[in-house]
């Protein structure tokens, strides 16, 4: 049984302490101090109390590694994320798996965090903590043990490597060859993913509009397509990209904008292996890039040329939060941006406050219903 507890001053400090069992006699002892007062210590008691009472009437808590099974059981996502979610969490279940999750400790798990290398550090905890979140929504913990007193920084964003100029990518291109040239120029000005390009269909570009629709991305032998119809983005074509389509070789027998040799998808890999670096090392280029760098080009250029974070946003399909730390340094929609677009448009927003005026006015002398 759990004894209800006390209160009682302490004798070495102007403050107040509570203790209680958690089981009978030679059980062990939990003691809490420094309130400021017998009432601020017997409320905090009761809380505590109610907290072992919740987790008794539980019964036996699950393992972690339990915990784990369950929530990756019915977890709701690709075959590849669920990888490595798993990865991530056996991470944690190495250390604490055989322990009952009402028993981990943020100390505990804050000293773990800290053995991660710190390129997963980040990730792994972040897993953690969605594990126990979900645990406490089911109403097996109260808290989450890896929020409290845990940090979790993000790991330093790593230097990108864009190319330096249009010239260097048209170099690049002709190194490459006509085949596959094209592809590397159109991906530098459009800023697509390379699963993205890989999926480019035909269907998906208006040319008269100037636009392709981003519908489906290709990664890991297999085709992904949005949830839902907003998650469809437009990207602008620029008349670099428009060249770059006009480049590359017809395809009849194809759907695929940028197919393999022998029709399908393109094997990235291969790709990598046989024409990205030997282009690069032959034109003399160091470091050497990596594909996914095309993408980082596009949006250092974009927001060089002037295109604010935000519509940089849309068009790679990124959050603001990360567009802002990967390339927040280059943006020039910044104050002295806002202030010329706001004395261009002195005198619209003139004519929107005579009107806020006028309406308010109206609403004034209207007549007052007192039902």
């Amino acid at each position: 049984m759990i004894q209800r507890g006390q209160v009682f001053e302490l004798k070495t400090a102007d403050a107040w302490a509570y203790r209680y069992r958690l089981g009978g006699r030679d059980s062990q002892r939990v003691q809490r101090g420094g309130f400021s007062s017998e009432r601020a210590a017997a409320e905090a008691l009761g809380r505590a109390l109610e907290r072992v009472r919740h987790q008794h009437a539980r019964g036996d808590a699950p393992t972690l590694s339990e915990l784990v099974d369950l929530y990756l059981a019915q977890h709701e996502a690709e075959p590849e994320t669920l990888e490595k979610l798993a990865w991530l969490l056996g991470k944690a279940t190495r250390r604490f798996g055989e322990l009952p999750i009402t028993q981990l400790q943020p100390l505990e798990i804050a000293t773990w965090r800290m053995t991660i290398p710190i390129g997963h550090r980040f990730e792994a905890t972040q897993a953690l903590r969605q594990t126990l979140a979900r645990a406490v929504s089911w109403g097996l913990i109260d808290h989450n043990p890896a929020k409290q007193g845990v940090e979790n920084s993000q790991r330093p964003v790593t230097e990108q490597r864009p190319f330096e100029s249009w010239n260097e990518l048209r170099q690049l291109a002709e190194e490459i060859g006509p085949r596959y040239g094209p592809l590397v120029l159109f991906a530098a000005a459009t800023g697509l993913r390379p699963g993205e390009w890989l999926a480019l269909e035909h269907r998906d570009i208006d040319r008269d509009q100037r636009v392709l629709y981003v519908r489906r991305a290709f990664r890991n032998g297999r085709l992904k397509a949005p949830k839902t119809n907003g998650s469809v983005r437009a990207v602008p074509l620029q008349e670099i990209a428009l060249q770059a389509l006009d480049q590359i070789p017809a395809e009849p027998g194809s759907a695929l904008v940028f197919p393999a040799p022998r029709g399908g998808h393109l094997d990235l890999h291969n790709f990598r292996h046989r024409d990205w670096k030997p282009a690069q090392r032959a034109l003399g280029i160091d470091p050497i890039r990596r594909v996914y760098d095309l993408r980082h080009t596009f949006a250092t250029f974009a927001l060089r040329a002037g295109i604010s974070t935000f519509d940089l946003s849309r068009y790679m399909g990124a959050s603001l939060t990360m567009i802002d730390r990967h390339y927040g340094h280059l943006a020039r929609d910044g104050r002295q941006h806002a202030i010329d677009l706001l004395d261009k448009g002195a005198n619209v927003h003139a004519v929107d406050v005579r009107w806020a005026f006028k309406k308010a006015s109206s609403a004034q002398r209207a007549p007052q219903n007192n039902l």
